[in-house]
């Protein structure tokens, strides 16, 4: 077992944080080898995200040592680096089951534990989550202490500079610490670094330092002299001036992986008053080689082997969406010198790598900065350049107010390649593209398509490139149908669908993206009509309409939320024409799909073909002996 008491004996004993507490400080270092030991141990069976965790252990097991949690406050950015902060709030035993069906979530999440005092997913809250609470302490007369981890990609986001700079100014209690894991820190450097950090967190420097502003700021001109000053020494040693000057007493940086100094300053540091600022530098994989080396590759491996490093990757059925979007990309460079790819740093995930390799002065990570990624597209789109921005769907939830004032509005032609849309799996219920379709239909100028397979995928991309408006191509994680996939790119006439299946029976299934092949599997039993709606906006209303007359009753099938979706498209045009056949709309329900693999999730939604099957058969058995009866 991972978790028995002859591999991780200290570990073992920890059942709470109050258990770690318990312990003389002199163990912390052999807490911190197991606990490490057991993260590599455990996510080797079932995979997981591993990298980041490792990184944080000492950082971790420090913030739990020092403040006394869930009473003080922890908020995790993301979530990613928070394995080992479960491991040490009960849920040891469970971890292998983590972003399994019914198993831990694969982020902190406040149903889950009372440690998790945040739920998150999307990164760049922390800060702001922990100031809401610094505040309520503050204004509930309470000594309760509230942190904010965050690691210094999540940073970069304008949301966590937007909080940085209201809590410079509202003095509220509150201790941000910045684990930067993307520099390294020569030994020199770093005892140096901690010697500041021990002096410069301590009660008498803060204590000098407060006294001597009350005196000095009688004296405007000696004041500004000593301000200037201080910020200057501090500047020269230290990489805290932006902080200082935003109102955090800036700490660091310091080695996150040295858990005595880590201890000692965020000890001096619990005492201090107002806002703080920690710089710690970590090393993602921390620990293990392999990670070390690439955390890219190890940021959420499947299982794998521990001793040699070997991932075990499933067997491929065929390119995954984002790989057929990346091809696409690269081909659709070569012929035409205006595309722009952006990515709001998901380069992997999107399927980015051989774009940026080739084309390196048309590729742009714009960071974890979604709103600035559509403005940016925007401006270039202004030039006569065909920016395509490559983002998740629930990241675009995050620029919704750029993509209606900055693109749509100025009918500006930006490319959205909107990968993970509908269920993605473990990720869990932050992660489901289930809004897409329901927020973008609904805004003028926008089309909207959503391909029935890869080939499709490719067309309709292409089919992109040839329009003056801004446009979206949906397409789920994972692969498709596997069908052959066209080299030649081929322009999707705008709002037509197609027939993919002549029925008898008086039923028709219309279609909006990959759940085609369910939608056939069931017309093949009911003799039903099936259509391949392939745009949602706009709809292909002359087709509609011609398959509604001559049926008695349509289904609407999309991965997309049943609210303001694609089959509510089609209720609207029927009732706008007075048709009053009987419809029933599936697709994503009313609630938070959680975790789990994605057919689990199709499952949970009803989306799999037993559940899709169970929705039509009996609704359809329903209407035609209504039908019978009254025909």
């Amino acid at each position: 077992m991972t978790g028995s008491s002859a591999l991780h004996p200290l570990l073992s004993g920890i059942q709470s944080p109050a258990d770690l507490r318990a312990l003389p400080e002199g163990q912390l270092a052999l807490v911190c080898a197991e606990l490490r030991d057991f993260l590599i141990r455990s996510v080797a069976t079932r995979g997981g995200h591993f990298a980041a965790g490792l990184g944080t252990v000492e950082l971790t097991v420090a913030l739990h040592y020092v403040f006394n949690t869930p009473e003080d406050r922890l908020v995790w950015d993301v979530g990613h680096q928070a394995y080992p902060h479960k491991v040490l709030t009960g849920r040891r035993d469970r971890l292998h089951t983590i972003k399994q069906k019914d198993g831990l979530a694969p982020f902190p999440a406040r149903s889950e534990s009372p440690y998790d005092t945040f739920g998150v997913g999307h990164s760049s809250t922390s800060i702001s989550a922990a100031l809401g609470m610094a505040v309520a302490a503050q204004r509930q007369g309470t000594d309760r202490r509230a942190v904010a981890i965050i690691g210094d990609g999540a940073i970069t986001a304008g949301m966590a500079f937007e909080a940085l700079n209201n809590a410079g100014s509202l003095k509220a209690d509150l201790l941000v610490v910045l684990n930067d894991n993307d520099m390294s820190i020569s030994e020199n450097v770093g005892a140096m670094s901690n010697y500041f950090a021990r002096i410069l967190s301590g009660r008498t420097y803060a204590t000098l330092r407060e006294g001597s502003k009350k005196v000095l700021r009688q004296m405007p001109t000696v004041w500004e002299l000593a301000r200037r000053s201080e910020e200057h020494m501090k500047g020269m040693v230290l990489p805290g001036t932006l902080f200082e000057e935003l109102g955090f007493n800036y700490i660091g940086p310091i080695d996150g992986h040295d858990i005595d100094t880590l201890v000692r300053t965020l000890r001096n540091q619990r005492k201090l008053k107002g806002p703080q600022f920690l710089h710690v530098v970590t090393r993602k994989g921390k620990g293990y080689a392999p990670a070390e080396a690439d955390p890219i590759k190890w940021h959420g491996p499947g299982p794998f082997d521990p001793a040699s490093g070997t991932i075990f990757k499933e067997k491929a059925t065929g390119p995954v969406f984002s790989q057929v979007f990346g091809q696409w990309l690269c081909d659709m460079a070569e012929l035409d010198p205006t595309i722009i790819g952006i990515t709001p740093a998901m380069r992997e995930g999107s399927g980015l790598v051989e774009f940026s390799r080739r084309f390196p002065d048309r590729y742009f990570d714009v960071a974890i900065a979604e709103q600035h990624a559509l403005t940016f597209a925007a401006g270039l789109a202004c030039e006569g350049l065909k920016p395509v921005v490559a983002i998740y769907s629930t990241f675009l939830q995050r620029a919704y107010d750029q993509l209606v004032h900055d693109v749509a509005l100025q009918d500006l032609p930006v490319i959205l390649a909107l990968d993970r849309a509908g269920l993605v799996g473990s990720d869990g219920a932050t992660h489901q593209g289930a809004y897409d379709i329901s927020f973008l239909r609904c805004i003028p100028n926008m089309v909207l398509m959503a391909p029935a397979d890869e080939n499709e995928c490719r067309q309709m991309l292409y089919t992109a490139t040839t329009l003056p408006h801004p446009t979206a191509v949906r397409y789920p994680r994972g692969t498709g149908s596997g069908v052959p996939i066209e080299s030649r790119m081929t322009a999707l006439p705008v709002g037509r669908g197609e027939i993919r299946r002549e029925g008898r029976s008086g039923l028709a299934i219309l279609c909006f993206g990959t759940l085609l092949p369910s939608a056939l599997a069931v017309a093949e039993r009911l003799d039903a009509t099936v259509v391949n709606m392939r745009f949602i906006k706009p709809l292909d209303e002359s087709l509609t309409l011609a398959v509604a007359a001559s049926h008695s009753a349509l289904v609407t099938l999309e991965e997309n939320a049943i609210a303001g979706g694609a089959g509510s498209a089609v209720a609207e045009l029927l009732a706008a024409s007075g048709m009053t056949l009987p419809q029933l709309l599936l697709g994503i329900p009313d609630r938070f799909i959680e975790h789990g693999s994605r057919e689990d999730c199709l499952e949970a939604a009803g989306l799999d073909l037993a559940g899709i099957a169970l929705a039509i058969e009996p609704w359809w058995g329903a209407q035609a002996s209504r039908h019978a009866r009254t025909g």
